[in-house]
């Protein structure tokens, strides 16, 4: 007979939130803050990082916040040494820093590609490389990356935004066979199109054209609300949109339909890069 697997209780909980000043980042650190966890904040906007701190906080919450670029490996070891310092553990760290970058593979910059990698993989694989032995030591723990569906399928004019992505994908399919013999459960979230300030902090290559979301777009807070739920339940992965899951599952299936399907929807954004180049 199959038992089910208990719920885990989050109260008390060292939790690190990556890019928490706003999006998705923001919103999983309201969730997480009525459970009520002990939150560590980290971002590069004090101003936005001290307003959700008292947000928390008037709210009966618990949190601190740590201002760092993480693109900066020793910010990354401040980050983690930090919070052992001074609270002795780490439960769950959740890797969701990033920004992404609209253009064509051809021309996007080697700096963009370096700086663009430094953020989205570089960072949660040092974090998540410094956070295992306390993981370790302790008995357990969680790591959450927060990917995005083009982790799983690529899209026109966001090829290096993807690669990013499937990086951390791959990295953390690895990851989660090495350390599960030590309690250590790794987790991927692919939200689709969400709202939130992805768009407007997005960087841009050849054309005029501009980002639109792709497809059904999804609250900031129903990827919240996912990424509690995988705290509380871990899972390997994690699909806060079930058309994201479908789209996974077709380009698996039937790669050159999903080519056609995509390249009908994203036309006016390929001619506008084509109209550039």
């Amino acid at each position: 007979m199959k038992t089910s697997i208990p719920m885990r209780d989050i109260a008390g909980k060292i939790i690190i939130i990556t890019g928490a000043s706003s999006g998705i980042g923001r919103a999983t650190a309201l969730a997480l803050a009525r459970e009520p966890a002990q939150l560590v904040l980290v971002a590069r906007r004090h101003d936005r990082l001290a307003a959700l701190e008292e947000e928390i906080r008037k709210a009966g919450g618990i949190a601190t916040s740590m201002v760092l670029d993480l693109r900066q490996k020793d910010q990354v070891e401040t980050m983690i040494r930090s919070t052992r310092d001074r609270f002795g553990r780490i439960d769950v760290l959740i890797n969701n820093a990033g920004f992404g970058f609209l253009g064509s593979v051809e021309k996007t910059p080697a700096a963009v590609v370096r700086e663009i990698f430094d953020l989205n993989f570089e960072a949660p694989l040092l974090a998540s490389q410094l956070v295992i032995p306390i993981m370790k030591a302790q008995g357990g723990g969680h790591i959450i990356n927060v990917s995005s569906v083009v982790g799983k399928r690529g899209f026109p004019l966001s090829g290096i935004y993807c690669a990013t992505k499937f990086a951390l994908q791959g990295i953390s399919e690895s990851l989660r066979l090495e350390v599960k013999d030590y309690g250590i459960d790794v987790s991927i979230v692919s939200p689709a199109a969400t709202r939130s300030e992805f768009g407007e902090h997005l960087r841009h290559g050849d054309g005029t054209y501009k980002f639109q979301p792709t497809g059904p777009v999804q609250s900031a807070e129903d990827v919240a609300a996912a990424i509690v739920a995988c705290i509380k339940k871990p899972k390997l992965e994690v699909y806060p949109s079930r058309l994201s899951r479908l789209l996974v599952w077709a380009n698996a299936l039937v790669p050159s339909l999903v080519d056609k399907i995509i390249s009908r929807y994203f036309r006016d954004r390929i001619r506008a890069a084509k109209q550039h180049s």
